[in-house]
């Protein structure tokens, strides 16, 4: 299948640069999608991010030519491996074979391998999945914007989990309730005020923009809030079970990893540029999440 090809001509890449610098941005164009769509997939289907996979790729590498390299010098095999230092080298080593580099060439040594990724089809278990499929015209949501790093770096808040934490903390989510005016009868009356969108314009090659959002209409009070205009897509719309607070991660999580590891690989469709939302709502006096991902028939 297609996508399938996708995410096995990215590893190639991966593979093929694991003594040079690889660009997250190469290696999501290789797979046809965003940065954070990528890094989003890769750490849902292999339980591993993106960067801990190169890691330990590299060091698996690095501990075969010290052992069967012969007189390579460990300094040498540390810089083809992308490390700026014996020090730092060795540390990741350490951490991950549980020994120094040096001791990688005495016979009967222990060392760890991790192989090379391949993405397959497997037969799981006969779980239903539910889901729609719907087509929406364009529509507009307003609400408080981040822009963040693939990687977690920069500004705090440095994650959507902490935006939504010190929005909570300070009252933005409150304040954003009041503003937003009737929720639209394109969605289930069950959502609440408050919303998330992912992904909705492009901002960099390794940055991705996360906002909680409102649907916006005639009552909503806009001033102060960014807007954006979601165009027409089809959406594939995942409902969850009703559920407690504290089962929240685990459902949403999971929603996250079916979509990804069993309807998007088997379905005949890809995501349009990595857009989705996360909505929020109470059913029967429980959470209930739904996730909408934009996709096109391929």
């Amino acid at each position: 299948m297609e996508w399938l090809e996708r995410m096995n001509r990215a590893i190639d890449y991966i593979e093929a640069n694991l003594t040079g610098e690889i660009e997250l941005s190469g290696v999501a164009r290789t797979a046809c999608c965003s940065t954070y769509q990528f890094q989003r997939m890769f750490s849902f289907i292999t339980d591993v991010t993106l960067a801990e996979y190169i890691r330990r790729r590299r060091l698996t590498l690095a501990a075969l030519e010290l052992r069967h390299g012969g007189v390579a010098k460990v300094i040498d095999v540390a810089l083809k491996y992308g490390y700026e230092s014996p020090v730092s080298f060795a540390r990741a080593f350490h951490a991950m074979h549980g020994i120094t580099p040096a001791m990688a060439r005495q016979d009967g040594i222990a060392l760890k391998a991790y192989p090379r990724l391949s993405f397959l089809i497997t037969i799981k278990g006969a779980e239903a999945m539910n889901y729609r499929i719907e087509t929406k015209e364009s529509f507009e949501v307003f609400g408080i914007e981040g822009i963040f790093r693939t990687d977690g770096g920069g500004e705090s808040p440095q994650t959507p989990a902490k935006l939504w934490e010190q929005s909570h903390a300070n009252g933005d989510v409150k304040q954003l309730e009041a503003r937003a005016g009737d929720l639209p009868s394109f969605v289930s009356q069950l959502l609440l005020p408050v919303q998330a969108v992912c992904s909705y314009r492009k901002t960099g090659p390794d940055t991705f923009p996360y906002m909680l959002c409102a649907f916006k209409d005639e009552g909503s009070d806009t001033d102060g809030y960014t807007t954006v205009t979601i165009p027409a897509h089809t959406w594939a719309i995942f409902p969850s079970e009703p559920h407690p607070w504290d089962q929240f991660g685990e459902t949403i999580e999971n929603l996250y990893r079916r979509f990804y590891t069993e309807w998007l690989p088997t379905t005949g469709y890809e995501q349009v540029d990595g857009v989705e939302f996360e909505m929020y709502g109470t059913k029967d006096g429980l959470n209930y999440i739904e996730l909408w991902f934009a996709v096109r028939k391929v």
